[in-house]
């Protein structure tokens, strides 16, 4: 007899497996909007824009109000605790601004990484105090989902009888270290990736949403198409949730100024529709992409 998950009502389960379905429908993966202040000023210092509340809004909006062409690409979209709470020019908050355009609303509920003591450089993570209440407040003010980086093993969520199928999973694909001067095919990096889920992930996991570790824009299409092209047996969704590998072009493009919003949106509609074919594979590079898209975004020691 299954375990019947105490504290959750049979609604609620079922309210958690249509949000992780609805993120991970067919042809849909997560904008990862959620960088921390700190994290969002290194981008930013980048196109030569000063790190102001009203620039980061102003970005986030210009990526949020991308024409429809973005729906059928964008299951979910995970803010900061900041950008939460920010508004659109015409007056509506960002969450209703998801919402509107068929987005499930995610927000970043640790408190960030520090050192853990007696470790050679390991860190954990902080925000388990005050985590139900502050759960409850955002869901409260628009969020529908959360995101946490975990240091624990299915293992352990199995002991604790997580619901796993109102769960997705965020991982790295197998690539190549950034020192490694070994190449590697687009196909060898998804047979790896492909294989050590199977060994790992529980068939019950709704679905596999990959953050893009560095790779280039063009790269992480790639290796996603790739993935979804496998021919191992996958018994979850296997989409995307990146930050930089769907904003880096936008990113450039709008350099800081108003009147480049349009272009801006076109780059960011253009990388969310590559990825809405990678995570069906579908996807055919055209050879055209732009220096933007092919360039390596690896940040050394990079925090979330």
């Amino acid at each position: 007899m299954p375990y019947p998950y105490p504290a959750l009502t049979p609604e609620q389960k079922k309210e958690l497996s249509d949000i992780a379905h609805r993120i991970v429908a067919p042809g849909k993966g997560i904008l990862a909007a959620d960088e921390s202040t700190g994290s969002i000023a290194k981008r930013l210092q980048s196109i030569g824009t000063e790190n102001t509340e009203e620039n980061r809004r102003f970005y986030r909006q210009l990526l949020l109000t991308a024409d429809d062409r973005v729906n059928p690409c964008i299951g979910g979209v995970i803010l900061f605790h900041e950008t939460l709470y920010q508004k659109a020019d015409d007056g509506r908050p960002f969450p209703q601004v998801i919402k509107s355009k068929g987005g499930v609303v995610g927000i970043k509920v640790d408190k960030g990484v520090v050192p853990l003591a007696g470790t050679n450089g390991e860190t954990t993570t902080q925000g388990l105090d005050g985590l139900s209440e502050r759960c409850a407040q955002y869901k409260k003010d628009g969020a529908d989902f959360a995101k946490w980086v975990l240091a624990a093993v299915y293992k352990a969520l199995s002991d604790h009888h997580i619901y796993l199928e109102g769960t997705l999973l965020k991982p790295n694909m197998v690539t190549p270290g950034h020192a490694c001067t070994q190449k590697y095919s687009h196909e060898e990096i998804a047979m790896a990736t492909v294989t050590a889920l199977r060994r790992t992930v529980p068939p019950a996991v709704t679905g596999i949403t990959f953050l893009s570790g560095g790779q280039s824009e063009e790269e992480a299409s790639i290796n996603l198409n790739a993935i979804n092209k496998c021919p191992l047996l996958k018994p979850w969704a296997l989409t995307f949730s990146y930050g930089r590998a769907l904003q880096a072009s936008a990113l450039k493009a709008w350099g800081g100024k108003k009147e480049n919003l349009k272009a801006a949106q076109e780059e960011y509609i253009k990388r969310a529709l590559a990825n809405s074919l990678a995570c069906q594979g579908k996807y055919t590079p055209s050879g055209q992409a732009g220096a933007a898209a092919s360039e390596s975004l690896f940040v050394s020691n990079h925090a979330y």
